[in-house]
């Protein structure tokens, strides 16, 4: 991965410069500056509404009680396009516009989710069936195949008497096989 970004840092300069020299030998300087300008204002412009909705969305998803991953995914990807949109140049420019069609970036997260679940370190339930791999069971989720019914989520005490302050000499009255059970 930092090779990639590496790699990233010194080739989109280049791409960049060499794509500003044609633009400025086909229409001129004056004409690509403004056109650089023009994108930066009209994407900061895209990417704030796009950004209030997608708030929105959160929000909505929120008082529901879901988790709005979707809306927050959107959101990274609407930062993603403001930086790119920012920076000079007419790659940057059409990756950050880019990024700013809601289909693409739906198909982006989709591809992302299926990467992540066939990696199997990615595990997710949707409408209590499990999906994805992981260690916990085969390319579905799950323990073993066994994993299809819904999750219980639950927390413990430990009633041993060990750690039971007033009981544990023997002469409380739950004393016996089912001690650790409330008597009604």
């Amino acid at each position: 991965m930092a090779f990639f970004i590496l790699i990233a840092f010194i080739a989109i300069p280049i791409i960049e410069i060499a794509v500003f020299i044609q633009a400025g030998a086909l229409i001129g300087l004056w004409p690509t500056i403004a056109i650089v300008i023009l994108t930066a204002v009209a994407g900061t412009a895209l990417m704030r509404a796009q950004g209030l909705q997608t708030l929105a969305r959160a929000q909505q998803e929120m008082d529901q009680g879901n988790m709005p991953l979707g809306p927050l995914f959107d959101g990274l990807c609407l930062l993603i396009a403001g930086m790119l949109l920012l920076t000079p140049g007419f790659v940057t420019d059409t990756i950050g516009f880019l990024l700013l069609v809601p289909p693409l970036r739906k198909a982006i997260g989709a591809g992302l989710i299926l990467k992540l679940m066939k990696s199997g370190k990615f595990r997710m339930n949707v409408g209590g069936r499990p999906m994805g791999g992981g260690p916990r069971g085969g390319p579905h989720g799950g323990m073993g195949g066994r994993g299809q019914g819904p999750i219980i989520d639950g927390d413990f005490e430990d009633l041993s008497n060990d750690n039971r302050p007033d009981h544990g000499n023997g002469n409380d009255e739950n004393t016996g096989p089912d001690r650790h059970l409330p008597r009604n």
